[in-house]
């Protein structure tokens, strides 16, 4: 089992030994409610989760930490949608692209370039996530923390959640762990894998921020001035331009002198130059999003401590990078910051063993299944744990796309539980390039419409037909 404060040793797989509480234990617990659907997190597998789940007209609930939708997209200020398409067409349909044709239309999430759907705004989407939620019928429970899975003869039957309120129980027929970390099945007792399995290291957390009162022209211009075109023509309707510049030591990209000199006049840390990323939005006129600070070294996800010393050190960091703008960025000089992350950015920490265990090979050879949920052509992208190792993108062939299996959703050892999210089964490698966005939302919905399809046919979720439900999916709009 992992160790609160420790990481996994090399290829290890934990088994989560059962901790959940017995009904003699809850017994004296009020009933918070009951769900036919419950979605543990409102995240970005969650919020569709909840949304598709809702419009199965079975009861749907989703319980969520935070006092809005869409986690690390608004929570953590992960705004681009990273391209995930073949030939300018995204590979996944749905509720994906019903959600971004609701943030296009509202200009707050532009179609800038080879069907990357946008920089979006994450205020938007907050909106946009929770109005489709609500208006399909589903319940909301916010600032509601996950405690501890309910497990009856091997079955998910409920959990334990913690609030202002107290402590009390929610039962479920049916249960989708969205948390992203894999919490319920965790504490439901799925084995799982986590970290590099040649370190057993997680990859970098990243701590977001924005930049407010930047003279946009200014900046662009200075960026063209450096020989490197990195200013994008305008999305239509939209009052901001696509600016996007990057920096990570030993590239020779434009600004790494800029950075050498900031480092030499004790502005900037030499960890800053390990991957700074910067670009504009839609609907945020006068605004700069960063893509970092990124940090290394005790980065387990599941780990309080770590978290909490990712934050302290991130808003570190936003200071001098903050700094570094007002001074060394034309555009730049009377900036402010916006806003830091709420969330820590997670990319990679539990990965909860299931009935099929998507693989490096399966990305790279562009296998396809027939009880596929997902399509996927981002690149295996990995974010090395420590400073001498650079980050690398891992390109599937030309023209080529992989599958996700509905298997991967289907977690070993209990039933009526399905994961969705980052942390379904699939190795180190292969996470790293399915952990996108349309993906993880694509995951959502397939697990709710399972779920459905289990109760209409008085079924557990594993024994749901694959094949029928991609059925379903492309039904829906799904593109399989």
């Amino acid at each position: 089992m992992q160790s609160g404060a420790g990481c996994p040793t090399a290829a290890a797989v934990f088994v989560a030994l059962s901790m959940a509480l017995s009904p003699q234990a809850i017994a004296d617990l009020p009933v918070v409610a009951a769900a036919d659907i419950l979605v543990v997190g409102g995240g970005t597998a969650g919020a569709v989760a909840g949304i598709a789940a809702g419009r199965t007209g079975y009861r749907t609930l989703v319980v969520e930490q935070l006092g809005y939708l869409g986690g690390t997209q608004t929570g953590a200020l992960v705004t681009p949608m990273m391209p995930n398409q073949l030939q300018g067409t995204p590979l996944n349909g749905g509720i994906d692209a019903e959600i971004n044709q609701r943030l296009n239309d509202l200009v707050e999430s532009g179609v800038w370039r080879d069907g990357n759907r946008g920089w979006f705004n994450p205020e938007a989407l907050k909106w946009v996530l929770e109005e489709m939620l609500v208006s399909c019928g589903a319940q909301l429970l916010y600032y509601t923390f996950f405690e501890d899975a309910v497990v009856v003869d091997g079955q998910v039957v409920g959990v334990v959640v913690t609030n202002k309120a107290g402590r009390g129980v929610i039962w479920a027929k049916r249960t989708i762990d969205a948390t992203g970390d894999g919490d319920v099945a965790y504490r439901a007792g799925v084995p799982f894998q986590s970290g590099d399995p040649e370190t057993g290291v997680n990859q970098p957390f990243s701590v977001r921020f924005h930049l407010g009162n930047v003279d946009l022209a200014r900046f662009a211009d200075f960026l063209r001035s450096l020989g490197r075109y990195e200013v994008m023509d305008q999305a239509e309707g939209s009052q901001v331009p696509l600016i996007h510049t990057a920096m990570v030591w030993g590239r020779n990209w434009p600004l790494e002198p800029l950075f050498r000199q900031a480092v030499a006049e004790g502005v900037l840390l030499p960890e800053d130059g390990e991957y700074f990323q910067v670009f504009t939005m839609a609907g945020r006129p006068g605004e700069l999003a960063f893509n970092c600070p990124r940090i290394s070294g005790e980065v387990d996800g599941t780990n309080p401590w770590h978290l909490t010393q990712a934050q302290i050190r991130g808003r570190q960091a936003i200071r001098r990078y903050w700094q570094f703008c007002r001074r060394y960025l034309p555009g730049c000089e009377q900036a402010y910051v916006v806003m830091g992350a709420a969330l820590v950015g997670v990319r990679e920490s539990r990965r909860m063993l299931g009935e099929y265990l998507l693989t490096e090979t399966d990305v790279l050879e562009a296998r396809k299944f027939p009880d596929a949920i997902a399509r996927n052509n981002y690149p295996i992208d990995i974010h090395r744990p420590t400073k001498d190792q650079r980050p690398g993108l891992t390109h599937l062939p030309p023209g080529e796309y992989h599958e996700i299996p509905y298997r991967c959703l289907v977690p070993l050892g209990v039933e009526q539980l399905l994961v969705a999210g980052r942390c379904l089964s699939a190795t180190f490698a292969a996470q790293g390039s399915v952990r996108v966005q349309s993906n993880c939302r694509a995951m959502g919905e397939a697990a709710a419409v399972a779920m459905a399809m289990s109760l209409d046919e008085g079924i557990p979720p594993r024994q749901v037909d694959g094949v029928a439900l991609r059925q379903r999916l492309i039904a829906q709009g799904a593109r399989l």
